[in-house]
């Protein structure tokens, strides 16, 4: 849904000028330094752009799920690191304060959050709770006003940089399935919080991931989200389903970049006198990958109109990020291989984007977990007609 084309059109000029001139020229040097200057960070908060999903009476931009991933289109023609930097605010650092937060807990954090005050982080996954969400170790005891955690997360986007963390953990021992998990605000700067070293990664370098460990943490029970034990797992899954819908997006915003570089490169290249995009088998890579990146647009803009009209869409969600995440990935593939040496070579910033994209098949739940979500729907709607 489109609230008012006009305003949307403004801030759509507004990223795609700030893409043109501030992110893709610092692409070479956040890759070189693994850091995002500080000055592209404040210009995004200038921008607006960690509040794009909060609420207006929060200081946010309060856009749809439409307005969002057509922003998203727009952000991500550039380094994946950029769009990391208020990822996990705009997503599943604060949403689940949004969705399930009380009115208190959404006046005290989500206007820091919108401004980018704090940055926000989502810790859920563990040494040995990824895809099983369920099955996490953190635990989180009630004691007197106040809950103390304790355990390890890893792989938390953002977590060095964090000023608050939405933390799934166990408050019920007895209880080992998802009955059992509860959702936690967590202030980063709480005695007994520390972090391991930025992991090195594949790629997506400027996007910092580590270690966080919780030892005695005591949090406020005032910071239970929705003061209910037993319902973070039920608001992780929530989250998750608008953050399918927003990697996709990504995927899609990232593969107009790639397609843009290697058919420029086409257009450019010349062997056995002409171009390269005279020769029919460049023309089926080129047009396998418009074909399959027009498909995953119009199946994002298409969930994103059902959530907007208040639809389930789980099983939307899952297509949309199973889908367009494979999808660039082939579409990068296929750009090295159009570019040939020049593809594998760092100046010409194809074989990092061809990095940078493995990823958005790991994480918001893996390839193979979606496919076990959509087929499951499947079945269980099938037995419910």
């Amino acid at each position: 849904m489109i609230r008012d084309q006009e305003t949307l059109e403004a801030l759509l000029d507004s990223v795609r000028r700030f893409v043109r001139e501030r992110l893709v020229p610092a692409e070479n040097e956040v890759a070189e330094t693994d850091e995002i200057p500080e000055a592209i960070v404040q210009e995004m908060r200038d921008l607006g752009l960690f509040g794009m999903t909060i609420p207006e009476h929060f200081g946010g931009l309060e856009l749809t799920m439409e307005e969002e991933v057509r922003v998203l289109f727009e952000l991500c023609q550039t380094s994946p690191a950029f769009r990391s930097v208020i990822g996990t605010t705009v997503g599943i650092g604060s949403q689940g304060i949004l969705m399930d937060g009380t009115p208190e807990q959404q006046a005290a954090w989500l206007p820091k959050l919108a401004t980018g005050e704090i940055m926000a982080s989502f810790a859920l996954t563990e040494p040995e709770a990824g895809s099983d969400a369920a099955s996490l170790r953190t635990t989180a005891t009630k004691d007197g006003d106040h809950y103390v955690v304790n355990g390890n997360k890893r792989f938390i986007t953002n977590a060095p940089h964090a000023g608050m963390f939405t933390l799934m953990a166990r408050t019920d021992a007895a209880n080992k399935g998802a009955g059992g998990v509860s959702a936690f605000i967590v202030d980063a700067k709480s005695p007994g919080i520390s972090f391991g070293k930025n992991d090195v990664k594949m790629g997506q370098k400027g996007a910092h991931t580590c270690d966080v460990f919780f030892d005695n943490v005591r949090v406020p029970a005032a910071n239970l989200i929705g003061l209910k034990e037993g319902q973070g797992f039920k608001t992780a899954m929530k989250v998750l389903d608008k953050g399918r819908i927003h990697i996709a997006a990504v995927s899609v915003g990232v593969a107009q970049r790639i397609l843009r570089d290697a058919l420029a490169y086409a257009l450019d290249r010349k062997q056995f006198g002409q171009p390269i995009c005279e020769f029919q088998l460049v023309q089926a890579m080129l047009a396998d990958s418009q074909a399959e990146l027009y498909a995953a647009e119009c199946m994002v803009i298409d969930a994103a109109r059902r959530r907007d009209a208040g639809q389930n869409v789980s099983t939307e969600a899952s297509c949309c990020k199973m889908f367009a995440t494979e999808m660039v990935g082939r579409v990068a593939d296929r750009a090295v291989q159009i570019l040939g040496g020049s593809g594998y070579l760092s100046e010409f910033g194809i074989e990092r984007f061809y990095r940078d994209v493995r990823l958005f098949r790991l994480y918001e739940g893996t390839t193979q977990i979606q496919q076990i979500i959509i087929a499951r729907n499947m079945i269980r709607e099938a037995r419910n007609a």
